[in-house]
């Protein structure tokens, strides 16, 4: 074995050892629990290679080595592959998540789901508006003067307003505009994102009647209306509790990582580079831009809808953690969230 190769298998052991125990690792448990295939004096020398690299250090006066945040990012990144959920672990992802009946219940499952299998902090960005477009907008007749605006985006959000009309919208003529208007909003709104929608619906009345132009005047705003107020980006997070358990790996405490995840812009800002599934980075400590966060490490990866990136997930925890199982959870995770999306 390549002396490189044996002190990556060397860094390997101790992050496994001190992921799984808590405790700093010294050469002699390294043999005892793992087969590296040399001598005792050949795993000291390693280990004191490891910490003039800066890859392990010493908490204290011991003899035993903890991994740094730069052995843990050169462990994240000699990865030969992020181990795959068991079927079991799939089937369960599954099962909770196809039972969600709405926007809304998918990201409380999820972020729930993704707690639950790290058992870290997690953090899922809702649909992001800037991103969404629109799958179709549907004008329904309540009767007599009223009608409903129904607003669905790709990502599966559904915004409803109600809106009352001058004239009687009833029999064949009320029903041959609402046809009209219906078909020239989908024309210029479908496949387009809020943004341009907005835009594009100024002109619309110009097509119409002047007695028919105020009904599709308050269609634009209802919709227009509908957009503004679902503008806001929002996060959602879940497994807060989690950080109790870790607070000595936290280094100055649990406060000011809390105080980093209050802050849902700082979220959103680490959210908004996120890559397509199956791609997950990871933030290891200061690789963080943002000092609350400089003792935790962040998974994220995006999900999307029909292949478009629509928001991101991942978790946030100590430095310590199971990294390859992580990884995979938020993988997994992502790719569900995504299919049911796409259906």
């Amino acid at each position: 074995m390549m002396a490189e190769e044996r002190r990556l298998a060397v860094l390997r052991a101790i992050v496994q050892d001190f992921v799984r125990t808590n405790e700093p690792v010294g050469s002699r448990a390294l043999l005892e629990r793992h087969a590296l295939g040399v001598s005792a004096a050949t795993v000291r020398n390693d280990m004191a290679a490891l910490e003039e690299e800066g890859l392990i250090g010493a908490p204290h006066t011991s003899a035993g080595r903890i991994p740094t945040d730069a052995g843990y990012r050169l462990f994240v990144d000699r990865l030969s592959e992020v181990k795959p959920l068991s079927a079991p672990e799939r089937a369960a992802i599954r099962e909770f998540l196809n039972g969600a009946v709405d926007l809304d219940d998918v990201v409380d499952r999820t972020v729930r789901l993704l707690a639950s299998l790290t058992h870290q902090v997690a953090v899922v960005q809702y649909p992001s508006l800037s991103r969404s477009v629109v799958r179709h907008v549907e004008l329904v007749h309540l009767g007599a003067h009223r009608l409903m605006m129904v607003l669905i985006l790709n990502t599966g959000r559904v915004e409803q307003r109600v809106l009352e009309a001058e004239q009687d919208l009833g029999g064949d003529p009320g029903e041959e505009l609402l046809s009209r208007i219906r078909t020239d909003v989908n024309a210029v709104a479908v496949g387009h994102s809020l943004t341009e929608v907005t835009a594009s619906l100024d002109a619309l009345p110009d097509r119409y009647a002047p007695g028919e132009r105020d009904l599709v005047r308050a269609v634009g705003a209802s919709l227009e209306e509908a957009i503004i107020e679902e503008r806001e980006e929002r996060v959602v997070l879940a497994g807060t509790a989690n950080l109790a358990r870790a607070e000595g790996g936290l280094g100055p405490g649990v406060g000011p990582v809390l105080e980093a995840l209050e802050q849902h812009v700082v979220l959103l800002k680490l959210l908004g580079s996120v890559g397509a599934p199956p791609t997950v980075a990871v933030r290891i400590g200061r690789e963080n831009p943002y000092a609350g966060l400089h003792a935790t490490s962040m998974i994220t990866t995006g999900y999307g809808s029909g292949g478009d990136l629509v928001g991101g997930m991942g978790i946030v925890g100590p430095t310590r953690m199971d990294y390859p199982g992580t990884m995979a959870a938020v993988r997994a995770v992502a790719a569900y969230v995504s299919r049911i999306l796409s259906e």
